[in-house]
This record gives structure tokens, sequence and C-alpha cells, in this order.
């Protein structure tokens, strides 16, 4: 966002005081019609079995994991706008978050010149999304305390 000249501040504080909820980051200066935006990430892997039957249509966990993410921030203040960003482990990223990088995309192309710039985001988020899957994974191994 700051290479973008959006300034923006990761898990801003006091945005929802009913349940003291945090989103993962707020832009500083409006976004979109006058509002800032908020946003908050999830990772969806369809293997989990909590997403098994979900991920039987083509979309459906990731679109049910924004859904609970728009309602979990229903009460941002007016002044904000919501963005979820569902990124799937094995399938692509919902349809909001890529209109979302896109016009990210759009903006860093503006600052630098580079009209790569927004395929370079798509690369980056997918290199997150693949170590971020290998720190999941790696963490379901159990260390053995003694050798057999």
């Amino acid at each position: 966002m700051c290479k973008a000249n959006v300034p923006s501040m990761k898990e801003p504080s006091g945005f929802v005081r009913v349940y003291d909820k945090r989103p993962d980051g707020s832009t500083l200066i409006p976004w979109h019609a006058g509002k800032a935006m908020a946003w908050d990430v999830t990772e969806v892997n369809t293997l989990a079995e909590s997403y098994l039957t979900l991920a039987a249509s083509p979309g459906g966990a990731a679109q049910h994991a924004a859904a609970r993410k728009s309602a979990k921030y229903s009460s941002l203040p007016p002044s904000h706008t919501f963005q979820h960003l569902a990124l799937k482990t094995l399938r692509p990223i919902n349809s909001t978050g890529i209109s979302f990088f896109t016009e990210l995309g759009c903006r860093l192309s503006d600052v630098s010149g580079d009209c790569h710039k927004t395929t370079y985001l798509f690369q980056r988020v997918s290199l997150a999304v693949q170590r971020y899957n290998l720190v999941a994974f790696k963490g379901t191994f159990t260390v053995p305390t003694e050798l057999d």
C-alpha cells in the first residue's frame, strides 16, 4: 500500500468497539468514493475437513469465508468500506479480492511507471500463500522427544 502512495496501518484498534475486533489493516486516506478501506485476509484451505463440503461447489469455501468476515465486520464505521480477501490454497482468489489486487496493481503501475506491477503483485501474493501453506504443513509434524 505504501508503494502505491496509500498510507495505511496494520491492525488498527478501536474500529469495532463492541467486540474489540481489529481488521488486518486500514487505509489512512480515502480508497474509493471518499471512504477509507479496512481489509481482512483469510487463507482458505479447501483440504481441511471444515471446508470439504463447501469446496465441492466452485468458490463455495471462499464465499463462505468471505461471508463470515463480512458479518464479523458489519459494524464498521460508515467512513470505511470493508474488503475481504479470501485466498484459497488450491484455487484462485475470491472475485472482490481480484478486483482489489487489480486496482492496487494499477495504482502501483501509475506510481512506478512499470506496467507489469499488477502481474508482479499477483505473483507475490501467490508466493505468500505458498509460504503460509509450508509453515502450516510443517506445523503438523511432531518432534519426537526421545530417539527410538
